[in-house]
């Protein structure tokens, strides 16, 4: 059986499964559960130019079927990043892909241009962040100025570049036309979505930061309509990630048009999901006699 999917020319993963950004921080605490080598990819949390400390704790609650969080994109920065976490994940026989972001068109820019580096297969561009020029709208509600910003990143970027749209737009279509347009090689279907907890002891909002973003088996059903919308408009490879947890999430998420998944908050729940999960899509292809899991891809059959 092959399981592996191609995203782009260079970018051939040896199976459809890979770490979300954020939930698998660089790796390293889930290396000692299991192989890395496993994933047909690994996501690194989201790296800006400089450190990042992140929104006042408490920064994640439970909630029913998912959690919110509200980290607020903490992370080492992207020199921390390739001198410390990248030779660690390079250990591992799987793809690295950098997840970063910026508050403005040349921060994206330099952090591109940062981390276009050996050892690093491709980067995820994360547009779910305020454009601090343009009075704080999020670069992936405006389909001109997303147009633009993928553009410029993509003029200085030798490679693969990924871009992971927010769910929290009136038409996700024209954000996804947009960055195909602007030769992005792939889109991420979706980022978590806006939402609040609040202790009714207490009468306050739980999160330090008052609201946070959605995630787990919540939003299932959201990010599967909207991977297949995108798939119905463009031609770029999707990676799906929003609420999955088993190996029939990921078929399903195939069957609407996805080459890949991401699998975030599941992970903390139980870090050997990724091996359950890569197993489970083995033992579907043998049942259905399925020989290659590509076959998959966007093959719902309507009526």
């Amino acid at each position: 059986m092959d399981t592996s999917v191609r995203i782009t020319k260079n970018l051939v993963l040896t199976n459809p499964v890979m770490s979300a950004s954020g939930t698998f921080a660089y790796g390293e605490e889930f290396s000692e559960f299991f192989d890395l080598s496993i994933l047909g990819g690994i996501v690194t949390k989201g790296l800006s130019l400089q450190p990042k400390e992140g929104n006042p704790t408490p920064r994640i609650v439970e909630t029913s079927c998912g959690m919110v969080n509200s980290i607020g994109l903490e992370n080492v920065g992207i020199p921390v990043f390739l001198s410390t976490k990248l030779p660690f994940l390079r250990r591992f026989n799987t793809h690295i892909i950098a997840n970063f972001f910026g508050t403005t068109e040349d921060e994206y820019v330099q952090a591109a241009e940062a981390l276009d580096r050996d050892g690093i297969s491709a980067l995820e561009m994360n547009v779910s962040c305020p454009n601090i020029k343009k009075g704080g709208i999020e670069f992936g509600k405006d389909p001109d100025g997303l147009f633009s910003l993928v553009k410029k990143v993509r003029g200085v970027l030798g490679r693969p570049l990924i871009v992971k749209l927010s769910p929290m737009v009136t038409d996700i279509t024209q954000l996804a036309l947009a960055v195909e347009e602007a030769k992005a090689d792939a889109i991420t279907c979706i980022n978590t979505i806006p939402a609040m907890v609040i202790d009714e002891k207490r009468r306050k909002p739980i999160l330090g930061n008052i609201t946070g973003g959605l995630s787990g088996p919540a939003i299932k059903p959201v990010a599967l309509k909207i991977v297949w919308d995108v798939h119905c408009c463009v031609n770029i490879p999707i990676i799906a990630s929003g609420g999955i947890t088993t190996h029939q999430d990921v078929i399903q998420f195939m069957l609407a048009g996805a080459s890949a998944v991401e699998v975030g908050s599941a992970s903390l729940r139980d870090p050997f999901c990724f091996i359950e999960i890569i197993d489970g899509i083995r033992a579907y292809m043998a049942q259905y006699n399925i020989e290659s899991i590509a076959d998959l891809i966007g093959s719902l059959e309507i009526g």
